[in-house]
């Protein structure tokens, strides 16, 4: 996956995690984001990133996510790894 398809996918999260009042609490809450940092960070491929992570902290918000986006669930995981910060550990 490019980047630009990245920060795509990831931009699409972020609007459906802003349309999800309780997520969009939950996520502001558990990060110390407000809601200026949200608006201003659609542009930010590290703040993105952080919103996948999120989201992939439950199931449910990554089906919900993914079907906002009318993409696999596994399309957040890809995302999430091109973005800045994304990378996986490699452990051997």
């Amino acid at each position: 996956m490019k980047q630009s398809q990245a920060k795509a996918v990831a931009q699409d999260a972020l609007l459906w995690l802003a349309q999800d009042q309780e997520a969009l609490t939950h996520f502001l809450n558990a990060t110390g984001a407000s809601p200026d940092d949200v608006r201003n960070g659609v542009e930010d491929q590290e703040f993105l990133g952080f919103v996948l992570d999120f989201i992939m902290s439950s199931d449910d918000m990554v089906l919900g996510a993914a079907a906002s986006a009318s993409v696999a669930p596994e399309t957040l995981l890809r995302a999430r790894a091109v973005l800045p910060g994304g990378d996986a550990p490699n452990w051997t």
